[in-house]
């Protein structure tokens, strides 16, 4: 089984690129986020006429999350459960295949000091109440996306460069590393543990081609399904493309039971 995440930072302006990676690639469940429009909005007849399973969480113009799938989707949860209706479209859960998968489009908190900052600190909160009361840590389950969270120095370019500044900061990490305490393992760190892999590179000052970016999209499990990971990587093909996301899919790869 194979499971993968993209922000693809508009699924209108970047499907010819999704659409390709699926047919090269052929996950079993691709996560999306940052799809930039309403469920209505998407383009739902381009999978399914490929053969996919949809469930969309859209909102017009900024976030949303979608899960692509080659398998039936249940369980459907869409947001956190206590949401305002008008709440931000950040998080969508399914169950695929017995593994609970939780897609995620974590805030990205603008700058240290700033509402959107505390924002941010705020629905990582929510995150972690999330697992403890909605999963087991024991079962199979997954959680993915852009997490805007770099979780070391060792997923930074340049950490000084980076110290103190939004997706480095040291509350972003206590606050996530608070969430993976809960039981999560960092499939891309069980497999490559070194540094200088990173998923995300900003378009400006050629960050791609100089490899200036942030490891901040992930793929975390429980150690159940941990057992099972046989593989875990970044693709960066996609970021070489014209007109990319600024984001490369991130995927790991497991044993089935």
């Amino acid at each position: 089984m194979k499971i993968a995440t993209w922000n693809v930072n508009s699924i209108a302006v970047r499907l010819p690129h999704v659409l390709d990676w699926l047919e090269e690639n052929r996950p079993d469940v691709l996560c999306l986020q940052e799809i930039k429009c309403t469920d209505e909005k998407f383009p739902r007849r381009q999978f399914t006429e490929r053969g996919y399973h949809l469930e969309i969480f859209g909102q017009p113009t900024y976030n949303g999350v979608a899960i692509v799938s080659r398998h039936p989707i249940s369980e459907v949860q869409r947001g956190f459960p206590d949401d305002a209706p008008d709440a931000q479209r950040r998080l969508i859960a399914a169950t695929i295949e017995g593994v609970r998968v939780i897609d995620v489009y974590i805030p990205n908190g603008s700058e240290v000091g700033s509402e959107k900052y505390a924002y941010k600190l705020d629905w990582l909160g929510k995150l972690g109440r999330f697992c403890q009361q909605e999963l087991d840590s024991q079962g199979l389950a997954l959680i993915c996306g852009d997490f805007n969270i770099a979780p070391t120095d060792e997923d930074v370019h340049d950490p000084d460069l980076w110290a103190d500044k939004v997706l480095c900061s040291v509350a972003e990490r206590e606050a996530l590393e608070s969430i993976r305490q809960w039981g999560w393992v960092d499939l891309f760190r069980r497999h490559q543990p070194e540094g200088g892999h990173y998923s995300w590179w900003d378009y400006r000052a050629g960050g791609f081609r100089r490899n200036h970016g942030l490891r901040i999209d992930h793929i975390w499990s429980t150690n159940a399904l941990a057992e099972r990971s046989v593989a875990a990587w970044i693709d960066k093909i996609p970021r070489a493309l014209e007109k990319p996301s600024d984001h490369a899919p991130v995927v790991a790869e497991f044993l089935n039971s």
